[in-house]
């Protein structure tokens, strides 16, 4: 009987302990990264990292002075030199390290040794970065950041920036249109390509920036954010009206900076400009960030009046996206698929879209038109996200990089109310007017007193 009661007594808490554990491993990640994956993480980390890296073949032999030094003061063996480590930096969902790379010793060495420092050091990922000339940074990821997105709180937001989503690294991903000015983003159903909108639209909303649409779904995709559009158009036959209206404005705004480059004699260099961004703040325009939504559906056509209509505004599209960066105006093109099928001009209009985001996708054609010509590597990893994870996808830009991503979760009522709490920063844009979309009046309800009023009697 003592032995019995001894063991529940030593058990009991060791058990209840161990489950407890497991049940913060599964459903909070990070808090058992921070109390308890993280200090071991470090621990190997310490304790084994001259032979790790022996292990992976990035030491070197010791210097002669060294060898000469060792031997003078002690008797043990001198061994291979790892590359010298900084200070390790915790972070919520991970570690940082810098390495001071040995000579002889480049970047892709430590990047091809990733894997085996994942697996000695007991983390999720190990990704590598260069810092400067001979100095790399480790960052090690404890868990999958990926599986419960975790916006940090601190991230790189400004002007025409919005952090939209959470990389595999657990850095954000920010779409930045000034760096970016246009993106490509490919999807199927239900991948999560309209939570990547939303999270566009609502970080757009606070910011003095117009918000154009066209979404030929009869609206239902960005109906919702009409208090914060300057401009909707819901089929091909309102689109058709509203590409002109944009390359109109696009040609005034290029008038407006030949204007500025009359340049004179005395005229200081830095008031010479090639974009709007040089003018003066009085005289710059307001930024257009146009939206379209199933971008395909601009190119499909049932007769010979609709093929005429169609390549008019193929034609305004590339225009925007050839000439818009300069004069402020930023395209943001969604659709299933986007491929030179669709007909004259697609092949065109894709290759000035120098953004590419590729969600979950029917057929590995439709990764390739995303991302094949930018990030070949890149379209295996496309394919391979299963439909359990809406919303993760894959980002490449033509300098041949890319990433998966993950947007947070963001309900369409949260992404609307975002958007008519900024409905006063629409921008006054006169050519815009006639197609500012209609904004429903929410009625307001008034709650019943919580005493009747009785009359006053004598």
């Amino acid at each position: 009987m003592t032995d019995v009661t001894t063991l529940l007594e030593v058990g009991g808490p060791v058990a209840a302990l161990g489950g407890g554990a497991a049940y913060t491993r599964a459903k909070y990640p990070a808090v058992y990264w921070s109390a308890v994956g993280g200090p071991i993480s470090t621990a190997r980390l310490l304790s084994s990292y001259s032979s790790v890296m022996e292990a992976c073949g990035l030491t070197i032999a010791p210097s002669r002075l060294r060898v000469l030094a060792v031997k003078a003061t002690t008797r043990r063996e001198v061994r291979p030199v790892p590359p010298r480590r900084g200070i390790i930096r915790p972070t919520s969902t991970g570690l940082r390290i810098r390495l001071r790379l040995a000579p002889g010793q480049e970047p892709a060495d430590v990047a091809a040794s990733a894997e085996r420092l994942r697996h000695a050091w007991g983390v999720h990922a190990v990704y590598v970065t260069t810092i400067k000339p001979g100095v790399v940074e480790l960052r090690l990821v404890g868990y999958d950041v990926l599986r419960r997105v975790r916006m940090p709180r601190k991230t790189d937001a400004g002007s025409l920036k919005v952090p939209v989503a959470l990389r595999e690294d657990a850095t954000p991903f920010v779409r930045d249109y000034r760096t970016v000015p246009h993106q490509l983003t490919l999807g199927a159903t239900l991948s999560g390509k309209s939570m990547y909108l939303r999270h566009l639209i609502t970080g757009l909303a606070p910011q003095a920036v117009a918000l154009v649409g066209i979404d030929c779904k009869r609206g239902v995709e960005l109906a919702p954010f009409a208090a914060r559009l300057s401009a909707l158009a819901t089929d091909p036959d309102e689109a058709a009206e509203l590409l002109p209206v944009l390359v109109k404005e696009m040609e005034d705004r290029y008038d407006l900076i030949k204007a500025r480059q009359g340049i004179a004699p005395d005229t200081p260099d830095e008031e010479i400009t090639s974009d709007i961004w040089g003018l003066p703040e009085s005289e710059r325009p307001t930024p257009v960030v146009l939206f379209v939504d199933e971008v395909a559906e601009l190119f499909l056509t049932a007769t010979r009046k609709d093929e005429e209509r169609r390549d008019e505004m193929v034609t305004q599209l590339i225009r925007l996206a050839q000439l818009g960066r300069a004069a402020g105006i930023y395209l943001e093109d969604c659709g299933q698929r986007f491929g030179a099928e669709l007909g004259k001009g697609a092949t065109m209009l894709r290759a000035q879209l120098t953004g590419r985001v590729c969600h979950r996708v029917n057929d590995e054609a439709s990764a390739k038109m995303a991302l094949g010509d930018i990030a070949p590597e890149a379209v295996s990893a496309a394919c391979a996200i299963a439909p359990e994870l809406p919303g993760l996808a894959v980002a490449g830009d033509t300098s041949g990089g890319w990433s998966r991503i993950r947007t947070p979760y963001l309900s369409l009522g949260d992404a609307a109310e975002i958007c008519r709490e900024a409905a006063h920063l629409v921008p006054d844009l006169p050519a815009l007017k006639p197609f500012r979309p209609d904004v429903p009046v929410r009625l307001v309800e008034t709650p019943d007193p919580a005493a009747l009023p009785h009359p006053v009697t004598d």
